[in-house]
């Protein structure tokens, strides 16, 4: 790492020291940690991770590694999904005693689809002080980069696994006026496109963000069904960890609900321009706004 960062690294440490009591004892940092390249690592999180009594970490093995390549040697704890309800109130007891803990997960900023809520909000209840060191989140850099409209957005995490559930779940994401954004598994991404082509339509615009900031990140800004053919066409494009991003469906501005009703009724039955002369006649709306409807 170049000699700055190091210097950096030293400041913050010192900085950290300089802190008043009441703010550098009996805390709760929430760090945030690289998604892929490691040279994303901010040097505050490696002073405060040093700094800190303990580390709640998601994989004690992956966080381990991490930790050794930056020289970091503060002891770590599980905290995950499986035992967040028992560790919390042990890690709030701690930092009460006056311990600084920290937390992260095995990428990006934790609690996004991630354990640390339970433990933040316990936290907060106990009057202790919780701060943030930010950094990478997956779900902020593929909305940052995708094209789409970001003044408003929703985070949905994972979808469900599979069955009626998934299909629902999909299905709601029809009627959020927002962009969407969601993480999926490398398994279950040609389910999930299928899935969004069935509800948003074969042209509606999807960003496809595949391995960010690793060496083999991949992304595209296309509508659903050329995606599906690309995932098609190029098996290795199915491998990793990806981010969609959705853009939100037209509103039917213009129209009565009741006229809206049987334009969502006629687009089963009848071809776009053909649906758009019929729109433009009942309504008077011209053929280029009714096309925004749909």
């Amino acid at each position: 790492m170049p000699a700055l960062y190091y210097l950096s690294i030293a400041q913050t440490e010192q900085n950290m020291k300089n802190l008043p009591d009441r703010v550098a004892t009996a805390h709760l940092w929430v760090v945030a940690t690289p998604i892929g390249t490691l040279d994303d690592m901010p040097p505050r999180a490696v002073a405060v991770l040093r700094q800190v009594d303990a580390i709640a970490a998601e994989d004690t093995r992956h966080s381990g590694r991490l930790l050794q390549h930056f020289g970091i040697d503060t002891p770590l704890l599980a905290y995950h999904d499986h035992n967040e309800q028992a560790q919390a109130g042990k890690l709030v007891r701690r930092m009460l005693a006056g311990e600084r803990l920290a937390l992260i997960s095995d990428a990006g900023t934790p609690l996004v689809s991630d354990p640390g809520y339970r433990l933040v909000a316990e936290a907060r209840v106990a009057g202790l002080t919780v701060s943030a060191v930010p950094g990478p989140s997956a779900a902020v850099l593929a909305l940052a980069i995708s094209g789409l409209p970001v003044e408003r957005f929703s985070f949905a995490g994972f979808p469900p696994a599979k069955g009626q559930v998934r299909q629902h779940w999909f299905e709601a994401l029809a009627n959020n006026d927002q962009t969407v954004v969601l993480y999926e598994s490398s398994h279950r991404i040609e389910s999930a496109l299928e899935a969004i082509e069935q509800v948003f339509g074969p042209e509606h615009p999807v960003f496809l963000a595949r391995e960010l900031t690793k060496l083999h990140e991949t992304t595209r800004l296309d509508p659903v069904t050329q995606l599906r053919q690309w995932l098609a066409d190029d098996p290795q494009q199915k491998k990793g960890e990806f981010v969609l991003v959705i853009a939100r469906k037209p509103q039917s501005v213009g129209l009565e609900p009741r006229d809206r009703q049987w334009l969502e009724a006629l687009k089963e039955h009848l071809p776009p321009g053909q649906l758009a002369r019929v729109t433009a006649r009942v309504t008077g709306m011209k053929k280029k706004e009714v096309y925004g409807l749909f």
